[in-house]
């Protein structure tokens, strides 16, 4: 990139609304003043913590009926909630047979988003399904074509980086050159704990625990990692061509099937690119670890925060103040690097969600939709089948949705 070019789009830093907020809000709500009524499957708590986001969009949605198998969940939610005018069910079908409700939340375990979608989606509901959207890559394949075949109903899958002001600015630094030619990606999300809950009397622990066994679960590539994996897969339009994986149970012996540590390694063959992602449950150092690097500069992420740390040469450029081109002197933190944006943004489900009303008010695709959910399903698929074979997968042609 040309000193002149680069410098003139070191703007970014410095503008005060991002062309993604603008995006997010430029539909009249006006003209989509449409009040959704929604009803929420599963209310654990990535349910809990939707619904408490929907209870503060009281112009967007309605929330009309609430769904879970356990008692116990259910008593929860009827604490959270307390308004009278919500249905409380142990079957979702009876959600889904309700004719004022327009959509529905699925934040069930993930080996059934399958069934509840595809049965969502026939039944006419929108439908905002929790990620990894998918168990496997069979069923992604199979969601797309039910999908398909109603054109009417939308389908969003909760990938909120794909909204959040921060990774929607790390994504437009990448498209314009900041980072350069990006090389290797490192991406981290540890703990120190067993991730174990309790298990209530008249509960199974596969129930509760449904994490730790893979007839239910994807383990720590699909809770975890499929986030990361989802946003290196939009901000570059790629999907990884090899995956190698590794993992064990290697500290909580305590009959759990999912692996508590795991690392794997995706190859970018186009883009020529490393990416490294791993998980443990034995140590919190890292905790959320986001690292992008490119020839001009690296990006480093938590949540809600970012930093970009430019290369030598590039720290030169952007030094440079050009009256011509109007760029404003950078800021500077103590470690050399610049905030990507001054101010944290709201929690990525409410830009989620607000996306979904939009989406369904004026009858668009949703950035993160079947498409893109299922090719990162069809991601954490190849990685779990690396890691317990121990070995090296590859991306396959029908992979390959358009």
């Amino acid at each position: 990139m040309k000193r002149r070019n680069f410098i003139r789009q070191s703007g970014l830093f410095t503008a005060g609304l991002l062309l993604h907020q603008q995006m997010l809000h430029a539909y009249s709500f006006a003209e989509t003043a449409k009040n959704i009524s929604i009803g929420i499957i599963g209310c654990g708590d990535r349910g809990k913590g939707l619904g408490s986001v929907i209870n503060n969009m009281p112009e967007e949605f309605q929330l009309k009926a609430v769904c879970d198998v356990l008692p116990f969940r259910l008593d929860q939610a009827k604490n959270m909630y307390k308004q009278n005018n919500i249905n409380y069910e142990k079957d979702y079908r009876r959600i889904l047979d309700d004719k004022t409700i327009d959509a529905v939340i699925i934040a069930t375990p993930l080996y059934n988003h399958y069934e509840i979608a595809v049965a969502a989606l026939q039944a006419g509901k929108h439908v905002y399904l929790e990620k990894t959207m998918t168990y496997n890559a069979e069923e992604a394949l199979a969601l797309v074509r039910v999908t398909r075949k109603n054109p009417h109903q939308i389908l969003q899958v909760g990938h909120q980086y794909r909204y959040t002001p921060l990774y929607f600015k790390v994504k437009q630094m990448i498209d314009n050159g900041y980072l350069g030619k990006v090389t290797q990606i490192d991406c981290r999300w540890d703990r120190n704990g067993n991730w174990r809950r309790v298990v209530p009397s008249g509960c199974t622990d596969q129930q509760v625990n449904w994490r730790m066994y893979k007839e239910y679960s994807g383990g720590l590539p699909a809770e975890l990692l499929s986030h990361q994996v989802d946003f290196i897969n939009w901000a570059f339009n790629t999907h990884p061509d090899e995956i190698l994986g590794t993992g064990g149970i290697d500290f909580y012996k305590d009959g759990r099937e999912t692996f508590d540590n795991v690392q794997t390694i995706l190859r970018y063959n186009k883009e020529g690119m490393i990416g490294n992602f791993g998980a443990t449950c034995a140590n919190e150092k890292d905790g959320y670890l986001f690292k992008l690097k490119g020839t001009r500069g690296t990006i480093e992420l938590l949540m809600d925060e970012g930093l970009f740390f430019p290369e030598k040469q590039t720290r030169k450029e952007l030094e440079t103040v050009d009256g011509v081109t109007g760029a404003s002197k950078i800021e500077w933190n103590k470690d050399g690097g610049i905030p990507i944006l001054k101010e944290k943004s709201k929690e990525g489900s409410w830009y989620a969600l607000q996306e979904f009303h939009k989406s369904i008010s004026t009858n668009s695709e949703p950035v993160s939709n079947v498409i893109t959910g299922a090719k990162t399903a069809c991601c954490v698929h190849l990685m779990n089948k690396a890691i317990y074979k121990n070995g090296i997968e590859k991306w396959k042609p029908e992979f390959n949705l358009v």
